[in-house]
């Protein structure tokens, strides 16, 4: 009986051992399998060396010797903190910043920098800080395009050796003292009345001026439409003296004559006129009866 009861001992020992055995070969197994994400890339170390990257999908490593970093190569931002910078003209203001970088070679941007988002905010704050105590305060806050610009290349190059692009930085804000903002906001207030008085004294010029060419045109047309009456009047009155001189010229002279004899007979005005006088002619035209004239005793008849 004891001999078969050590027998059933030794079995559940190695049944428990198999069991054990099997546990630990499968949590090696399951420690083994990594998933590398799509957005990232893989770096395998064996016992603390670097050993190779890899890329997205299922890798396996082997456990306690080998492990692996997951790097995100996805685009980032990093806040950069608001920082009080003296600017040329010794004015302060307060300026924050987002920076926004690439992770292009993840080897370099793990083992050449113990913490690469630190390093870059300070990095960021220090370039703020020279790029804008260079300027004057107008000059800062009409050149944020300037001051990002300038900002993004010292970056990139300093953070090349990293492995990562920097590939812009905006400035959010930059604010000036409170008295410095009263003051320039009466200053844009004044200039804005300022540009409101003279658009519309333009206005009124422009008015103006267009009024006296207004006046302009219409005397011009006036005076064009008075010439084209009068030219008008004075052919017609052309014309018709043109017509009244070839009609009615032989009829006006008679009518001249007949006026004449009209007021010498008036008169009882004897007048002997020779028998081949247009006078005759003229009476004859009338239509009546020319009578001859007695000669009195004693006078002479007027050839």
């Amino acid at each position: 009986m004891i001999v078969n009861v050590g027998l059933t001992v030794f079995e559940i020992q190695l049944a428990v051992i198999a069991l054990v055995v099997v546990h630990v070969v499968i949590t090696f197994a399951v420690a083994g399998i990594q998933v590398v994400g799509q957005y990232e890339r893989g770096l395998v170390e064996s016992w603390g060396a670097y050993s190779k990257t890899v890329g997205p999908g299922l890798r396996t490593i082997v456990p306690i010797m080998q492990r692996i970093y997951r790097v995100n190569m996805r685009e980032q931002v990093i806040d950069v903190p608001p920082q009080e910078i003296i600017t040329e003209d010794n004015v302060v203001v307060n300026v924050d910043a987002v920076v926004y970088y690439q992770i292009m070679d993840p080897k370099r941007a793990i083992y050449e920098i113990e913490d690469f988002e630190m390093a870059i905010v300070k990095l960021a704050q220090t370039t703020l800080r020279n790029v804008v105590g260079e300027m004057t305060l107008d000059t800062c806050l009409t050149s944020r395009e300037k001051i990002n610009t300038d900002l993004r290349q010292i970056l990139d190059e300093a953070t090349d050796k990293w492995g990562t692009k920097v590939n812009r930085i905006e400035v959010q804000r930059i604010d000036p003292p409170k008295d410095i903002q009263e003051a320039m906001h009466k200053q844009k207030t004044a200039e804005q009345e300022r540009r409101q008085a003279r658009l519309q004294a333009t206005g009124r010029k422009e008015a103006a001026e267009q009024d006296k060419e207004a006046t302009i045109l219409v005397a011009e047309g006036r005076s064009q439409s008075i010439l084209l009456v009068a030219e008008a009047d004075a052919k017609a009155i052309k014309l018709v003296s043109e017509a009244a001189n070839e009609y009615f010229k032989e009829n006006a002279q008679i009518n001249k004559k007949l006026d004449v004899i009209r007021d010498t007979f008036a008169n009882q005005t004897k007048i002997v006129v020779p028998s081949n006088s247009d006078v005759l002619n003229v009476l004859g035209r009338e239509g009546t009866a020319v009578l001859p004239i007695k000669k009195h005793e004693g006078e002479a008849t007027k050839q």
